[in-house]
This record gives structure tokens, C-alpha cells and sequence, in this order.
């Protein structure tokens, strides 16, 4: 080739790239791509919606899903389908999910409770795989009930198709739906709520961290939920946080990145937590309604080995539970046995489970009597000054609750009685306290744990009754 023939072909090239150039210069700009945006923020003690964009448009909501997988495993727990010790065999299936994972084996055998621990703060895939598979044989039978109690629960523009929210066509949410299952989450199975706020948790084989815990340990006040990623969904996020007597849900679909996802949701709650009104009655959402579908009974094989094999975990009393008269409380605390005998609520020997269905009886030696088990109700409870039980605030129970300020000495220890008897098992070691302050007469609990004061809230706060924590000093 000559000399003259490479040059007319060095210029033919350089022709064709200025067209090319020319070419894209003339087309439209490329979008990145990103999923769709959606939010909603509410009132969590109301269920008042405070901010909402593209709330009810279906999407894709990743691992959000194991909002659902969980609470049906909390559900499944309570009715003694299955127990937290139950030991779960590990399916191919399961095993062979993609990640995020625990990394179980197909034939391995582990603890529910420990599959619980791994969905929840490890968003593990198989986990979740597994839960549903132990549960309902399948994950198709498992999905058709996640599909039952969403639609009980009010999500009425939700499918489910697996238990761990790998993307599937049609398997769709809604921040609105999303939402409303964070909500119920927290006052339906308020027991397990703290798992969403473990940094680090043991899931059994190992330990794991919070798939959320840039924005738990960055924001003020967050103590869950859930977070979700895949391609087709982006970066979710439903989130919760409490600040005073405020509580904030917000959710986001569609977030571009983890700290873009973050700051939107820490933008979204400080707004909620601006527009809720200090003061609100705690307005608890109802229990899922199945009617006839089969949403929370399991078959009876199912139900028989749990039992066998397990004690069932406590029920903490719910809204049927009977509520004792201003009358009877106060004559309880003048003589208990025989303000019970008189009423006819329950023979003179009566234990503290026949006050409360929702507490398991207390085996005790002989014909033990309700004055007998709580030495601490008294008839001068109302003349001395502060009302307390029989237990030490040392051992480094430097915390307590508060559970109102009341006009006079009398009602706050009235409110103390009443709800001590209806929580037993988070205030049966707190000692019961009224302290004089310019407000009124404050109700508190003290002698708890940092820990046991924010259980025995979460646990009030889901019956409808105030409660602030109170720190050392």
C-alpha cells in the first residue's frame, strides 16, 4: 500500500469518528437509571399520615418483605404452630438462595430462633427461606398466607410470591402497606420489636451485623426496621423512631445509594417528628381480621409437635382482657382478698392469673392468696408518702418509667396499682414510686434496667398508656 493510499485512509477514519460525534452530540441525553421514588411518613401512635409521594404505586420491595416473613413467624410462635426452640432442617432450597445469606447448608439444623435473629437483622435470604418452609411446609403455602394476613392487615395493594423479597414478577408493595406493616409489627409483637435495633446479633453459626446500622447509630431516636435492596427496587428503607412521647414511621422506596437512602429517611422523620403533635392518644391498630380464611391456625400435626416439644412462650394480655373498676382498685389496695371475694371476681384464694388471663398461674406451696404473692399491696400504700415494693434499686437498676403526673397522690397510685396487675411480667420486680414535683404527683416505676425500662414501655405504649424512660439521677 502507498504512502497515499494509508493518508486517504487515515482521513476516512477520522471522518467517520466526527460523525459518530456529531451524531451522539444530537441525541438526547441518557438518563441513569434509577427504581421509582416513593414515601410515607406517619404519626406511629395514631396512624396519621403526615407526608406521602407516590404512596400506593406498586414496586418492588426487596428485602422489605421480611417484615411480613417475620411477623407471621411471631404470629406462628404465639399461637404454638412452632416454637423459637423449635430446630429447623435447612432445605436445598433455602440453601441455595442467593445472598445476603447466613450461609446454612442444605440438611443443617438450626434453631428457629436463630433464623428469627439472621432475617431481621442480617436480612438473610435463606433464613427467611427457611422460616417460611418451616412454617408451612413450602414457600408456595408459605406466600399464600403472607398474601391472607396482608390482606387482614389492610395491605390491599400487596402480593407476595417468596418469603425473602428476591425480585419476582409480580411481586409487588406499596410505601403505604409498608408502612402499615412496620406499624403492626411494633404494637402487634412489641416482645420482638428490639430485634430490629441489634447492631450485632448471634444467629447461631455466627455472629452478624445490622444491615441498618449506619442509620441506628447515626439518628437520633431510630430503634428499627428493616432496610431492602435489590436492583430492580433500589435502596428501601422503612424506619422507626421515637423522640419524647413522639413516634415516627417513614418509609422510601427507590433510594439511588445507602447514604443518599439515609439521609432522605432522616429528612422525611425530622419532618414527621415537626408536624406531630406533642400530646396524641395512642390510637392501636386492630389485630389482622381473617375471617374464614385460614390466616393463623396450622394444621393440627403441626400444632401437636410444637407442644410437645416446647413451652409456649407467654401471650402478653391483649385488649379483651377484663379492666377492673376505679371501686375495686381502690379496695384492693385497702384489703385485696376480700374486695375480690366480695365482687365475685374470684374466690378468696384467688391467685394473680385469675386477675389477669393473659398471665400463666404461678405454682406456690399451700393455699397462697393474692395479698400473700405481692406483700407490697398494703392498706397504708395510701397515706405513706411513696409507694414501693419489696425490691433493692441496687445491682445497677438505676433506671425507671414514668406513666403519667396526676393531680393528686391518690390517682397516681391508683394508675401504679392498675398497671402493675396488668403488666406483671415486665413490673413485677419494679418498685412503685409517687414523687411530688411542680406538675402533680408523678407515677413511677423504678428500680429497672436500661433494658427492662424500654421493654416494659414498648409493651405500655402497645396497650395505649403513656410511658417515658427515666435515666440514672
Amino acid at each position: 500500500m502507498s504512502d497515499v493510499e494509508k493518508r486517504l485512509g487515515q482521513i476516512a477514519r477520522f471522518g467517520l469518528f466526527l460523525l459518530a460525534m456529531t451524531v451522539l452530540a444530537l441525541l438526547p441525553p441518557l438518563k441513569a437509571h434509577s427504581a421509582p421514588y416513593a414515601a410515607m411518613v406517619i404519626d406511629a401512635r395514631t396512624g396519621e399520615v403526615l407526608h406521602s409521594r407516590n404512596a400506593d404505586t406498586r414496586l418492588h420491595p426487596a428485602s422489605l418483605t421480611k417484615m411480613m416473613t417475620l411477623y407471621i413467624a411471631f404470629e406462628a410462635i404465639r399461637n404454638g404452630e412452632i416454637s423459637l426452640d423449635s430446630v429447623v432442617t435447612i432445605t436445598r432450597q433455602a440453601a441455595n438462595e442467593p445472598p445476603s445469606k447466613l450461609g446454612l447448608r442444605a440438611g443443617q439444623k438450626i434453631k428457629l430462633r436463630y433464623l428469627i435473629r439472621a432475617a431481621a437483622v442480617k436480612s438473610a435470604n435463606d433464613a427467611a427461606t427457611a422460616i417460611g418452609i418451616a412454617i408451612e411446609g413450602s414457600e408456595a403455602a408459605f406466600a399464600r398466607r403472607m398474601n391472607r394476613t396482608a390482606k387482614a392487615l389492610g395491605m390491599s395493594r400487596t402480593t407476595f410470591k417468596n418469603a425473602n423479597g428476591l425480585t419476582e414478577r409480580g411481586h409487588l408493595s406499596t410505601a403505604r402497606d409498608m408502612t402499615t406493616l412496620g406499624r403492626h409489627l411494633f404494637f402487634d409483637y412489641p416482645e420482638y420489636y428490639n430485634l430490629f435495633s441489634r447492631i450485632t446479633t448471634d444467629a447461631g453459626v455466627r455472629k452478624v451485623s445490622n444491615t441498618n446500622r449506619r442509620f441506628l447509630s447515626s439518628y437520633r431516636g431510630a430503634d428499627g426496621i428493616k432496610t431492602g435492596y435489590t436492583n430492580a427496587a433500589g435502596f428501601n428503607l422503612v424506619a422507626s423512631a421515637r423522640r419524647g412521647s413522639k413516634r415516627i414511621i417513614a418509609t422510601v422506596f427507590g433510594g439511588v445509594s445507602t447514604t443518599s437512602r439515609n439521609a432522605k429517611v432522616a429528612e422525611l422523620l425530622d419532618l414527621g417528628f415537626r408536624r406531630a403533635p406533642q400530646r396524641a392518644a395512642v390510637n392501636k391498630p386492630p389485630r389482622p381480621a381473617y375471617g374464614t380464611d385460614r390466616g393463623r391456625i396450622a394444621p393440627t400435626r403441626n400444632l401437636v409437635r410444637a407442644v410437645t416439644t416446647s413451652l409456649r412462650p407467654m401471650a402478653r394480655p391483649d385488649g379483651n382482657a377484663p379492666v377492673l373498676s376505679e371501686e375495686l382498685l381502690l379496695a384492693m389496695a385497702q384489703d385485696i382478698e376480700t374486695a375480690l371475694a366480695e365482687a365475685g371476681t374470684a374466690p378468696r384464694t384467688a391467685t394473680l392469673a385469675s386477675v389477669d388471663p393473659g398471665v400463666a398461674p404461678i405454682a406456690r406451696p399451700g393455699s397462697t392468696t393474692l395479698a400473700a404473692m405481692d406483700a407490697n399491696i398494703l392498706p397504708q400504700e395510701l397515706e405513706a408518702p411513696e409507694v414501693v415494693t419489696r425490691i433493692s434499686t441496687s445491682g445497677g437498676r438505676l433506671w425507671g418509667i414514668n406513666v403519667g403526673s396526676f393531680n393528686t397522690r391518690f390517682e397516681a397510685e391508683r394508675i401504679l396499682l392498675r398497671t402493675a396487675l396488668n403488666e406483671l411480667g415486665t413490673l413485677d420486680e419494679a418498685l412503685r414510686k409517687v414523687v411530688k414535683s411542680r406538675r402533680g404527683y408523678e407515677a413511677n416505676f423504678v428500680g429497672l434496667s436500661k433494658d427492662m425500662a424500654a421493654l416494659a414501655c414498648r409493651r405500655l405504649e402497645a396497650r395505649a398508656v403513656q410511658c417515658t424512660p427515666i435515666g440514672p439521677g
